[in-house]
């Protein structure tokens, strides 16, 4: 299982920002965690379809040093896209 990032290429108050997804939302929790970044600070549904943490430029040069895979654009959506079907799957599993 790996975690990833995409470019710095947000910008929003005063800093540059990427998404840290995960092929496991476990392994990702712990990722961020080893990143010091809070668990309150995950995005999921409602909010977001894709569940993720938020970095800065730094964070994201940290998560790089740790092991995170760089993604470009269409690679970073791949990982996107499966772990949307992840979390719509996960209910459907419990449900059987």
């Amino acid at each position: 299982m790996a975690v990833y990032v995409d470019s710095a290429i947000w910008s929003w108050s005063g800093c540059r920002w990427c998404h840290l997804l995960g092929d496991d939302l476990d392994e990702l929790h712990r990722f961020a965690a080893l990143l010091g970044i809070k668990r309150s600070s995950f995005q999921c549904a409602p909010k977001t379809a894709t569940p993720h943490y938020d970095l800065t430029a730094f964070e994201r040069a940290r998560a790089i040093r740790l092991g995170a895979v760089v993604c470009s654009r269409e690679e970073i959506v791949a990982v996107s896209r499966r772990a949307r079907q992840r979390v719509v799957a996960a209910p459907q599993q419990a449900a059987e």
